[in-house]
This record gives C-alpha cells, structure tokens and sequence, in this order.
C-alpha cells in the first residue's frame, strides 16, 4: 500500500462519536458509493474537491482512542488544517456532541436509538455544492440509477486519487462541471441545473460555513431560490451538506413515517411530529438521522448479516 502524507491533524472529539459507525453508515449510503468503507476497522478515507481552492483532495481518517481523531492529508496539495475542517463537519465533529445523551434523557425513545446506535453521528456529503448535485440528478428516478448517475459523472469529470493505495473517486469541482458536456443519458433539464449549482458553489452561496451562520429558515430559504431546488432538497442541503445540527427536516416523509411507529401515534401530523422534536434541539439533525436510520434496519433484517448498512434518503 502506498502513502504520501503530507500533513496529520489530531481532532478532538466532545462526546461520542464511533468512527467504525460513521464507516458502516457510509458503506450503504447510495450518494457515496462506498461499498468497501467499512473494510478497514478504525480508518476510513476520502476522496472530494475541497470547498474553497476546489482541490481534489484525498483524505486517510483515523480514530485510535476515544475522544480523538486523527486526519491525514495523502493525496493532492490541500492545506491539512483546511482539509481536516471539512472533514470534521463531514463527519459531524465540529459540533460539541456532549450534551445529545441529554436528548435521550427526555426523549425514552431517542435515548433507546442511542443505545441501539451508539457513537453514531450524521455523515454528510462532503459539501453543500455535492447535496445539491445529488438533489438535482436523483429528481423523479430510483436511488440506485442516480447513484449510478452520480459515480459516472465523477468517472468522467472528476479525479482518480491513490488514497493509501485505493483509487477513490473525487466528485468534479464545479469549474469541471460547468465544463461538462451534456451526457445524453442526463435530461437537459438537469444538466442545466446542475451549472446553476456549480455557479452558486464557485460564488458562495452554497459555502457550507455561511450556510451553517445564517438563521435556519433564510439559508432554506436561499436554497430554495435554486432551480430545481424545492424544501425537501433545500433541507437536504442544509442539514446532510453544510452539516446544520439542529433543523428538524420536516419534509422527509420517511422520517414522519419511522416517528408515527416509534411513538405509536399513526396519526400524528406534521406539525405535532414537529413539537415532538423540539425536545431533541440542539440536535434535531441528529436526532432525526437515528430514525431514519432504525426505519432502513427495521426494513432490512438481515442487514447485519449481508453486511449491508442502512441507506438514506436524500
């Protein structure tokens, strides 16, 4: 196996947080096409174009105890200290996750996900710019052929790096995306949108620490603003791309479903499923990640066996 590290960075982790779960999460997450993350226990890598520079950059993550990580810039030019930022909100470390047992305290049926799930925090894309990407080509088609979708234009437009020895797939910088040509296997529509996103990107609308500042319902609000971007996708963004941890995303209908079962209330509206869910803030995005995941487990019993993690709605 081969390595060019050109810089470490040791993260220190508040609260739980259990790297293995992050990786197995990932490995059935349809967006990443990450089958082989969870081959190698306690080390997981990446490949994406750094919000910013847009330098494809690939990263080697280690966790050797708990309450730290370790993150390695081995492939391309990054700056370590920048590329270990957006690895932390990637995998949600960038929140002091100290106080979410409290979240389980009041909440039984939050606190028995915890258990169920322990160490587990959201695992985002590795930008808004790429949420976005993946909202706009997984519009009206099935989660497998956008995923297909999704990997064949990071084969055709983005960049092979040697992470440690493994060829990952950077996703294109969106200058390589507005340079794409229109796949025929893509409505135009959809590429359209797709340079719209790229734009948005390349002038900061979709910079992930902006996104994170502003109050919930304006940065959804300038999301929604983007072409083929409604509330659903908007949230998506928000909440799986810029890595916002308390915005209850009350448009995932799969969601709604899994809380109706878990709380026995079939009838439950929106809005009363909202309330339910302001005792989970500051960690509503979490929150909400743990019964989603459930819902997908509760649906594959024999994920544990097939070595199949849960996949996500986008």
């Amino acid at each position: 196996m081969t390595s060019n590290v050109t810089g470490t960075v040791e993260i220190a982790v508040p609260g739980p947080f259990d790297l293995a779960a992050a990786a197995g999460f990932l490995e059935g997450f349809a967006p990443a096409s990450r089958p082989d993350a969870a081959e190698e226990p306690g080390t997981l890598r990446f490949a994406f174009p750094l919000p910013g520079g847009w330098v494809h950059t690939g990263v080697r993550v280690r966790q050797r105890a708990p309450g730290s990580v370790e993150v390695s810039v081995v492939a391309g030019e990054a700056d370590v200290a920048e590329a270990a930022r957006h690895v932390a909100r990637i995998l949600s470390l960038d929140v002091d996750g100290s106080g979410f047992a409290a979240v389980g305290e009041r909440d039984p049926v939050v606190g028995a996900l915890q258990v169920r799930y322990p160490g587990l925090r959201p695992v985002l894309f590795t930008s808004p710019y790429e949420a976005a990407c993946w909202a706009i080509i997984g519009q009206r088609i099935r989660f497998t052929q956008a995923a297909l979708f999704k990997q064949r234009i990071a084969e055709l437009h983005g960049r092979q790096l040697d992470v440690d020895g493994r060829r990952l797939w950077s996703f294109p910088a969106p200058a390589e995306l507005l340079e794409m040509p229109a796949p025929s296997w893509l409505p135009e529509i959809k590429v359209d949108r797709l340079r719209v996103v790229a734009e948005a990107a390349l002038t900061g609308v979709l910079d992930p620490a902006a996104l994170r500042a502003t109050d919930p319902e304006d940065a959804l609000e300038t999301l929604r603003a983007l072409p083929g971007i409604g509330a659903f996708s908007a949230q998506l963004i928000l909440i799986r791309g810029a890595g916002h941890p308390d915005v209850f995303p009350a448009d995932e209908r799969y969601l709604l479903e899994e809380m109706r079962h878990a709380y026995i209330r079939p009838a439950a509206t929106p809005a009363e499923l909202a309330s339910i869910a302001d005792a989970w803030a500051p960690y509503r995005s979490w929150a909400a990640l743990l019964f989603r995941v459930a819902r997908d487990r509760r649906r594959k019993p024999s994920a544990a066996a097939t070595k199949e993690a849960p996949t996500q709605a986008a």
